[in-house]
């Protein structure tokens, strides 16, 4: 038997309502929560994020046996955040916080993903501020979540992981560097989301290779390089390009998974590398089907993933 301390490091592969179409708490355009969790668990995924909080059943102990007798178990929740605009929004940004920081420890997860707020709006396109931050901002953006990783762990246990995200101001290769620059490695880490990375113009594998102390989590996707440039050249926000299929499904996009996956586990670190497909709105029938051949995908990259319809077993 290995023990804890000498045990190898390992990349712990699930999926999210995400890469069910799922954006919003409650969408008609949505498939129903049960039915989420009914096919990530039949397409061969162990680990789950709670998604946008009020998608998936709120209460700790309802949502520990909806996801435990599905053999499903999750690995972080998610929160959006605008700390770029300083102490003044503090106390609504911890209001929407600790609700998920809560339920997110309640189910036994570690992380907490922290997206920065949206510069335009992500349905609409609408423009709600400038797309580049002052240097005024840009300290309060680092400062408050500072804080914000402060008060999560202290509060909750939790790590929070930012993610780099589209039309948000913490997206390109310069802007993430900046960002990891400026802020306490023991208090707040990166999400590198590859397809959002990607689709900002970012390389992956560079990021891991010269960050690689801050990358505490993964969420894997790629983007349509011949629609990316298209949603480029005409300046289409996030979610317009989404609905172009501007995320696609692997291996057809990039960046390449297995070299990025490679370099992740040369890190020697445990971490978790979530499959998240845009695709809202999609239709009902197509997430399980993209879900299934992502996870062999996924497994031909030497990744473990569990066989699909097989009970999660204690110590797995």
């Amino acid at each position: 038997m290995i023990s804890s301390a000498s045990a190898p490091a390992r990349i712990r592969i699930g999926s999210a309502p995400d890469s069910w179409g799922v954006w919003f708490p409650d969408d008609p355009q949505q498939v129903p929560w049960h039915r989420f969790l009914d096919e990530v668990s039949e397409a061969g995924y162990e680990w789950i994020e709670l998604g946008p909080y009020g998608y998936l059943p709120t209460d700790p102990a309802r949502l520990a046996d909806e996801t435990r007798r599905r053999g499903l178990t999750v690995s972080a929740g998610t929160v959006f955040t605008g700390l770029h605009h300083g102490p003044d929004v503090w106390d609504r940004t911890w209001a929407h916080v600790a609700d998920i920081a809560a339920l997110t420890r309640a189910m036994g997860a570690e992380h907490l993903v922290v997206i920065p707020s949206f510069w335009r709006d992500d349905k609409t396109g609408e423009v709600l501020e400038d797309r580049t931050l002052t240097s005024e901002q840009w300290r309060d953006l680092t400062t408050q979540t500072e804080r914000l990783g402060r008060e999560v762990r202290d509060r909750y246990g939790l790590r929070i992981v930012v993610h780099p995200h589209a039309d948000t101001h913490v997206d390109s290769e310069e802007n993430v560097s900046r960002f990891l620059d400026a802020t306490d490695p023991d208090l707040v880490s990166l999400c590198l989301d590859t397809g959002h990375y990607a689709y900002c113009g970012g390389d992956s594998v560079k990021l891991i290779e010269t960050f690689g102390e801050r990358i505490g989590y993964l969420h894997l996707k790629q983007v349509d390089p011949e629609i990316l440039a298209q949603v480029v050249a005409d300046e289409v926000p996030f979610g317009p390009a989404v609905a172009r299929g501007v995320m696609c499904e692997p291996p057809n996009g990039v960046p390449a998974l297995g070299p990025v996956l490679d370099a992740a586990r040369r890190l020697d670190v445990d971490l978790f590398a979530i499959v998240e497909q845009d695709m809202y709105p999609c239709p009902p029938e197509k997430p399980l089907p993209i879900a299934r051949r992502t996870r062999d995908f996924l497994r031909s990259c030497g990744t473990p993933v569990r066989a699909p319809d097989t009970p999660n077993r204690p110590g797995k």
